[in-house]
């Protein structure tokens, strides 16, 4: 069989992206209603086939018949899904850079959980991921994959929800995992005044350019951590100046996390917060 390009690598390069093209449609549709429609599309191409093979006119003309509204209801059927995976690319750390600042549109309702928190003093910790993947730390936690709501948030860290011990981590619009378990600070230099969720804060962001937003179950202040820097009670407008600041740096101009976190007059919280 001869090659269709006079270069093998563009045959083989052809191959590899309809596979990794049909792999990433099976991943988004399975165990969902939609792969039981594909199942049966498959049904019907193989039907077709076999009209063909043993020349059975009624069913070859009804197939010929559907060929020019294959596409319409392809997209009919797999709208969700298309949507999905659209934004999906969309979501890529190749494309985040065109999302930063004010754009990031969840930030309305971060600010307005986390002063909701604050207020009923719930202790809360919200992790906004940003370049650097997360998906170590999302797996020690509970999945959630919903949209960011502040009342969504308020109620997770409530303290009669199962999932409120630990940290909620959100990638773009999404609350991805709740109740995830981060890296507490290594940093021998850190306040011992300093809490457990605190000191969770600034491990993850020694290790991550994440934003790790921090609510005292004990004062109700607000801090922020990032790049191993902890930066404390902070209003709405300081909380909303902060997280846009951080979400408009570019990657190539993140600098390295901080030798010496400043937390100044946090305020202690017990182990378990």
């Amino acid at each position: 069989m001869m090659p269709v390009h006079h270069l093998w690598l563009l045959d083989a390069l052809d191959i590899l992206l309809v596979a990794a093209l049909f792999y990433r449609l099976l991943s988004l549709v399975k165990g969902t209603r939609s792969a039981q429609m594909i199942v049966g599309l498959l049904v019907i191409v193989v039907v077709g086939f076999i009209a063909r093979y043993f020349d059975l006119l009624a069913v070859r003309w009804i197939m010929d018949s559907l060929k020019t509204v294959w596409l319409i209801v392809f997209v009919i059927l797999f709208q969700p899904e298309l949507r999905h995976a659209l934004a999906q690319f969309g979501r890529t750390r190749y494309f985040r850079s065109f999302l930063r600042g004010e754009n990031y549109g969840v930030l309305g309702e971060v600010i307005r959980s986390v002063e909701n928190l604050a207020q009923r003093r719930h202790g809360a910790l919200i992790v906004m991921e940003r370049n650097i993947g997360l998906r170590n730390f999302v797996e020690t936690g509970t999945r959630i994959d919903s949209k960011v709501s502040a009342e969504l948030l308020v109620t997770l860290f409530s303290p009669g929800s199962p999932l409120h011990d630990g940290a909620v981590i959100l990638r773009e619009d999404a609350i991805v995992a709740a109740s995830c378990i981060l890296p507490l600070s290594s940093n021998p230099l850190t306040a011992v005044a300093l809490g457990t969720r605190h000191r969770a804060a600034l491990g993850l962001s020694e290790e991550t350019d994440a934003a790790i937003i921090v609510v005292s179950e004990q004062t109700g202040s607000i801090s922020v951590a990032y790049r191993g820097v902890l930066y404390p009670r902070l209003d709405e407008g300081q909380l909303r100046s902060e997280l846009s600041r951080i979400f408009r740096i570019r990657p190539q101009d993140e600098q390295p996390p901080a030798t010496l976190p400043t937390a100044p007059d946090v305020g202690a919280e017990h182990p378990a917060g």
